[in-house]
């Protein structure tokens, strides 16, 4: 469960003409994207712009369906500046729980990873408990915000092509497994790094719930699926292990550990040590999953390694694991 480091979303209107025309002067830097750039099919726009270093921008994206401005952290592909015909594929990047846009290049080395790649990493806010999903009590919108305004804007101003990979850990795990299933087609290559699988799992809901505690938020998850009771289609429509067959056609890896303090954990805080070792209470669920995944003709790898915890070193080491596979996927 990552560090409490997520910006609230913002109320922002679109950009002003005065930031609009800074920001053109300001393009040659990084490219073609302005300011206001606009997705005319969604209405969502890229309101701002900070270079931060060759290749790595920050982006704020005015967003329709969340009513607001959303941060998100792009690393461009090697060539993208210097071939203006290209388009390139996509690796879409979801951050965990309490946590924000900027935690996988805060906490991995992901930007070194990408430094001779030719794929479009782009790393979206998606809220302390935003579970990637469209809320049923007409709250955040955040899977609109992902697989359609995000993804029409990263298709118009960044010349991203239909070849899509989409990883996630924790919190963003679920929304990887999610999305994935509930978007047939549009991701080649799904990647899991200690997901809830299983919403129908108690031990599930009482993740989510420490989840929240660990956040410091005091979500209920009726207000995101609906009630569990009365709206249990609503909840299954956003389970992992009820969608098995929608993952057909791509390749999915899941991971996880078993809770135990191993070679990576170097934290002394206790708290902290004792929340991370929650990881355990997933490796039964992720373990059924990747079979049912198997039995339904998925293309799956799993990593079930042991010992570890529900904390960034492990996952720093995962991506690493699978990185030239996606990589490879996307290029291919």
């Amino acid at each position: 469960m990552p560090l409490p480091l997520k910006k609230a979303v913002g109320r922002a209107r679109p950009a002003s003409l005065c930031l609009f025309v800074c920001l053109v002067l300001l393009s040659p830097l990084w490219g073609p994207v302005t300011a206001a750039s606009a997705s005319w099919q969604t209405g969502a726009q890229i309101t701002a712009v900070k270079q931060l270093d060759t290749r790595m921008l920050d982006l704020t994206v005015w967003s329709p369906a969340m009513h607001g401005s959303v941060p998100v952290r792009v690393i461009l592909p090697k060539s993208w500046s210097r071939d203006k015909a290209r388009t390139f594929p996509v690796l879409y990047m979801l951050h965990g729980g309490n946590d924000d846009y900027t935690s996988w290049t805060r906490e991995t080395d992901v930007e070194a990873l990408a430094r001779s790649s030719e794929v479009l990493i782009v790393m979206p806010d998606g809220g302390k408990a935003g579970q990637y999903s469209n809320w049923y009590d007409g709250g955040p919108q955040w899977e609109t915000f992902h697989t359609l305004e995000l993804v029409r804007l990263m298709e118009q101003e960044f010349r991203a092509n239909s070849h899509r990979a989409i990883v996630g850990l924790s919190m963003g795990a679920f929304g990887a497994l999610n999305y994935a299933a509930r978007h047939q087609g549009m991701y080649r290559y799904v990647a899991a790094f200690s997901p809830t699988v299983d919403l129908d799992d108690p031990v599930t809901r009482a993740f989510l719930l420490l989840g929240n505690l660990w956040a410091g938020t005091d979500v209920d998850y009726s207000q995101v699926w609906g009630d569990p009771t009365t709206q249990t289609a609503n909840w299954e429509a956003h389970n992992p292990s009820a969608m098995v067959r929608a993952y057909r056609g791509m390749k999915v890896h899941l991971s996880v550990g078993d809770g135990e303090v191993g070679p990576l954990d170097h934290n002394p805080d206790p708290l902290a040590t004792a929340a991370s070792r929650l990881e355990g209470t997933l490796l039964p669920d992720v373990e059924k999953f990747a079979a049912s995944l198997r039995a339904s003709g998925v293309d799956v790898s799993a990593h079930i390694y042991g010992p570890g915890t529900h904390s960034w070193p492990y996952w720093e080491r995962e991506l690493h694991l699978i990185w030239d596979t996606v990589t490879r996927e996307l290029e291919s």
